[in-house]
């Protein structure tokens, strides 16, 4: 394939596109030998130029490399970011400013330099957590373990905060990707710091509880048994609150065939199963029975008579009867007696 004069016209046209942001007379520099130059590589061998030198927008940052041209594109961007990083410091300043005399300093950042040997205790008392939680498996209390070990976590403490404390003392001193590294380590730390407050907050929150202070202790009552003052079983009774609502305990799990109470199981009484009765004596399931009377006994049977009956006398041979007045009177009979008619006569 051929390279054209059509092709090499739209290559340094795109060429001369791509550094429109240069002078006009540095651009015409660096494009005036262009066409022969491309002219030459073409004439060197088959294929199209942008498969022999690069895209056209590349060929352009060669040559504006070689010239040691600036990418204005570029450099407005850099300028953006720069200014909006130094409005963002410039603003920390005037707060910076402002929270120094409430606090009896300057500035706030002269307050909180106090304050850097306590972070440091903090740095590496956050930092023995997150390896006891790494070496334990997540489990962990307020001192740190090693591998669940109490006095292997308290050396690892002490370990930690001694070389917390010197690269303090050194932090200011660090430069480049050393500084970075120290802010994103403590920038973890200090995240690990409030998840570990969290979850302090809501174990503290949770109050362990006895599951039978809670449970409702008729939950187990299948059945209801009611006895009288005598101890004798009371059937078809019915409980009721202050209010005169029914209570309903239990299940009548003992029914059988149909249930004559299915339609309001409020109607329904206790007991529910009568046999089931777990004290005796059990009153007889249905009808009551008729009082049995103890038998009839003679005196000598028994040896005491029996209330209900009056005992009869014994016949004499002397006298087995009273006898009655005649109207005549006789020798023996006494003066109060009653006249008779015929007398009175």
């Amino acid at each position: 394939m051929t390279v054209t004069e059509q092709e090499i016209a739209e290559y340094v046209a795109r060429v001369r596109a791509a550094l429109a942001d240069l002078p006009p007379a540095l651009r015409e520099e660096l494009t005036e030998d262009l066409p022969e130059h491309l002219t030459e590589v073409a004439a060197e061998g088959e294929g199209a130029l942008v498969d022999r030198l690069g895209t056209p927008e590349a060929y352009a940052a060669e040559l504006r490399d070689a010239a040691g041209a600036p990418d204005l594109k570029r450099r407005k961007l850099d300028q953006r970011v720069a200014g909006l990083v130094s409005g963002a410091l410039g603003r920390l300043r005037v707060l910076d400013r402002r929270l120094g005399p409430p606090l009896g300093y300057p500035s706030g950042s002269d307050f909180l330099r106090l304050l850097r040997p306590g972070w440091w205790v903090l740095r590496a008392y956050l930092a023995a957590m997150l390896v006891t939680i790494v070496t334990t498996g997540g489990s962990f209390g307020f001192l740190p373990r090693f591998g669940g070990e109490l006095l292997a976590g308290l050396v690892m403490l002490v370990v930690f905060l001694l070389g917390s404390i010197w690269l303090g003392r050194r932090s200011e001193g660090l430069r480049s990707w050393r500084r970075w590294a120290l802010h994103a380590s403590s920038l973890v730390l200090v995240v690990f710091g409030l998840a570990g407050l969290a979850d302090a907050e809501e174990r503290a929150g949770y109050y362990p509880y006895d599951p039978m202070a809670v449970n409702n202790p008729y939950d187990q009552v299948r059945d209801v048994f009611v006895y009288d003052s005598e101890g004798r079983l009371v059937q078809n009774a019915r409980l009721f609150d202050q209010n005169g609502n029914p209570i309903r305990l239990g299940y009548p799990d003992c029914a059988t065939g149909l249930d004559p109470y299915e339609v309001n199981p409020l109607l329904r009484p206790y007991p529910y199963c009568p046999d089931r009765a777990p004290f005796a004596p059990r009153a007889p399931v249905g009808p009551s029975p008729a009082p049995v009377l103890p038998p009839l006994s003679s005196p000598s049977a028994s040896g005491a008579a029996s209330p209900s009956t009056t005992p009869e006398p014994t016949t004499t041979p002397e006298a087995s009867s009273t006898p009655e007045p005649t109207a005549t009177a006789e020798p023996g009979a006494t003066p109060s007696a009653t006249p008779t008619p015929s007398a009175t006569r």
